[in-house]
């Protein structure tokens, strides 16, 4: 289903990407390194990223939204706060630095990262449902 080899192109890297939008991968074997550097070549193509974390504990989300933000090199970490039990949804933008997350009853679970742009030629889109453990460390 994906390729073996890292992308050498901004296309292939969304060619990739595109997989997943809102779509079931969970038993389909994933080359994580094929979509790390996709997404590292994507991130790079646009100014800056918003990202929606659908996990099964706000501790997850949490500690996912940490090792994503980390992997594409931000330097500040939200103040994500509140304690929620169950499915939890939470959304970051860097740009205001405003975060916010409440329970979420959907099926998906994953990573939403839509990249933002000012030019035409570089990327907007949104990709995900991404890998909850893409970035996770060990």
């Amino acid at each position: 289903m994906f390729l073996q080899n890292s992308p050498p192109t901004k296309e292939d890297a969304l060619k990739v990407l595109r997989q997943f939008l809102c779509v079931d991968l969970s038993s389909a074997p994933l080359d994580y390194a094929l979509i790390r550097s996709s997404l590292l070549l994507v991130v790079d193509q646009s100014d800056y990223q918003i990202f929606g974390i659908c996990a099964d504990s706000f501790e997850q989300g949490k500690q996912t939204l940490s090792s994503y933000l980390t992997a594409l090199n931000y330097e500040e970490m939200p103040d994500v706060s509140g304690v929620m039990d169950g499915v939890v949804y939470i959304k970051y933008n860097p740009k205001t630095g405003r975060s916010h997350a409440e329970p979420y009853t959907g099926v998906h679970r994953g990573v939403l990262v839509s990249c933002q742009s000012a030019y035409d030629g570089d990327v907007n889109e949104t990709f995900g449902h991404l890998p909850i453990d893409l970035f996770a460390e060990g």
